[in-house]
């Protein structure tokens, strides 16, 4: 009985427990898509497939979500319909629908996605998910590996970068990139330095701090026609490296870029999976999404709590933690739990921070995803609440380490 027990075991294991090398090859393959539609219709669209030449992401749990996301890529190996790789994300297409323009304008959004090379044809999956964790659309394709259409990109003419620092295993590590935008030829050494303040205003804080050994970080040098960024609201619009603007959703502050397949194709051959986008202005402004990228202004008196915070949204998947005094915006009902960590409604507090409730000021605070009543934080004020606290609180903290270990220990 003990024996059919453990064959039961086995065979009921996650794809994560098989080893890397068995589905994929050392190499990235690029997949990018257009979402497009209105608040009422979505659609998801294949755009093209590229190789690029290695892989830098997570080579264990390999079918494992950290964070759910609003949305997933699935791999499945054709052969047996087994998960061989997933992961979770977010996407201004998404925000985007919350907006009234999505009841009577239909869009459309780039996204990018990264997953190992499979070393046999797969189905790749996507989902996408609205606030209340309901699959709003999904489209699924197959991947033949023998493709002649896959675009090969990085292989040769890669943008120069600068390590800013190695980790101590190459192979138990997260990968991080600055890139930047909106930075001339001659002002790469202003963004070098820029880099590196955001890096150590990141170490600055726990949990990065005492983890540090477990970050690669580059910094690339990807040149503008002009300096600086577009700010539509003054008339303002530069030709530079990604794109980017402020006034995204004719939100003042929202600094963003739609141009995703730029932002990868600058980033083609280099060391990457996590993306920080330091943008050439002394504007306010800023903005993160996970698993995507974040984008901060480099010459703003608080542009490195800005960049930190911008870090705990596209990395770690932490909420907003302020609410709006003028209004309400609806982005968490009140029977549905949130997705992020640091976040809730009390629909299921339990898995949140209520075992952490004794440690000294941590609680219910009411006022957090941008609603004044029904969605609490855990603390008084956090980095992910202002930019005058000098840390995470210790929920979002236990969040990242959280993260760091599984990305970084097995």
């Amino acid at each position: 009985m003990a024996l059919l027990a453990l064959l039961l075991f086995i065979l009921t294991l996650p794809a994560t427990a098989q080893d890397f090398d068995t589905y994929f090859c050392d190499s990235t393959l690029r997949i990018d898509y257009v979402f497009a539609g209105n608040a009422k219709e979505q659609g998801i669209y294949v755009d093209e497939l590229n190789l690029l030449p290695r892989w830098y992401g997570k080579r264990h749990r390999l079918a494992e979500v950290p964070i759910a996301g609003n949305g997933q890529i699935i791999v499945k190996a054709c052969a047996t319909g087994q998960v061989v790789y997933r992961n979770s994300f977010s996407t201004l297409f998404q925000e985007w629908l919350s907006y009234d323009e999505a009841q009577t304008t239909s869009k459309s959004f780039q996204n990018v996605f990264l997953i190992p090379m499979p070393r046999d044809t797969v189905d790749v999956s996507i989902e996408l998910y609205d606030n209340r964790r309901e699959v709003m659309a999904t489209m699924t394709h197959r991947v033949t590996t023998s493709d002649i259409l896959i675009h090969r990109r990085g292989f040769q003419d890669i943008t120069p970068y600068v390590t800013l620092q190695q980790a101590q295993d190459p192979a138990r590590c997260i990968h991080i990139a600055y890139l930047a935008e909106g930075y001339q030829e001659q002002e790469m050494e202003t963004f070098l330095e820029d880099a590196r303040i955001a890096m150590e205003a990141m170490f600055a804080h726990e949990p990065f701090k005492s983890l540090r050994d477990r970050f690669h970080i580059i910094a690339v040098k990807s040149p503008s026609v002009d300096s600086g960024t577009s700010i539509p609201r003054k008339g303002v619009w530069k030709d530079t490296a990604l794109h980017s603007h402020f006034d995204t959703f004719y939100s003042d502050r929202y600094l963003t870029t739609l141009q995703l397949k730029d932002l990868h194709n600058w980033l083609a051959g280099t060391p990457y999976e996590h993306i920080i986008v330091l943008v050439n202005t002394s504007e306010y402004g800023g903005g993160g999404i996970l698993n995507s990228y974040n984008l901060a202004m480099a010459h703003h008196p608080k542009f490195k709590p800005v960049v930190v915070h911008e870090f705990g949204h596209s990395f770690a998947g932490l909420g907003d933690e302020y609410a709006y005094e003028s209004e309400q915006i609806p982005m968490y009902p009140p029977d549905v739990e949130p997705w992020e960590p640091n976040l809730t409604t009390l629909t299921d507090f339990k898995s949140k921070w209520q075992d952490m409730m004794e440690e000294g000021k941590i609680g219910l605070y009411e006022g957090a995803g941008y609603a004044q009543k029904g969605v609490y934080r855990a603390c008084e004020d956090c980095r992910m609440r202002t930019n005058e606290n000098p840390s995470f609180c210790p929920v979002c903290d236990r969040a990242i380490r959280r993260l760091i270990n599984f990305y970084t220990q097995w």
